[in-house]
């Protein structure tokens, strides 16, 4: 059995799925809650998987890039205009519409590297054993719907 730790991170962010046959091809938002979920088969010298300030600080810079900004399709035929006008706040996603699994996959991907990353040069004060793994992301999309993703 393994032992787990989970982080949650929250953001406002928005997309538009241009390929939904309904009111989600429209810009909206939503307050999202991620969740990174980490496992160990046993616990480090301080009896943790690991600090829960190493799950911060490997996710800080990334998700603040979503934080206020708005997730689009580079097919969708308003992607250029809105990046000429919100520049760094659109988001492109390569010819797939940014639904939540699409982020939830993108999200584990983003801290699979930086955790493999860490556990090469971790810093003095948070050390991270090697051993941890990346078991799942989660994103919720409201607070009675969310998509997750895990190899």
């Amino acid at each position: 059995m393994a032992y787990r730790i989970c982080k949650m991170i929250e953001i406002e962010s928005g997309h538009m799925l241009s390929k939904h046959p309904a009111n989600c091809k429209f810009p909206h938002g939503h307050s999202r809650k991620i969740e990174i979920l980490l496992e160990a088969d046993t616990l480090d010298k301080n009896d943790m998987v690991c600090d829960f300030a190493i799950l911060k600080e490997l996710m800080k810079n990334f998700l603040n890039n979503f934080d206020h900004a708005l997730c689009i399709n580079t097919s969708d035929p308003m992607y250029d205009t809105l990046k000429k006008a919100y520049g760094e706040r659109i988001i492109g996603f390569e010819k797939q519409d940014p639904t939540t699994e699409v982020v939830a996959k993108l999200i584990f991907d983003k801290i699979k590297e930086n955790l493999d990353a860490y556990c090469k040069h971790p810093k003095i004060s948070f050390p991270i054993a090697t051993s941890v793994r990346l078991k799942r992301v989660r994103v919720w999309e409201t607070s009675t719907s969310w998509a997750e993703y895990e190899e």
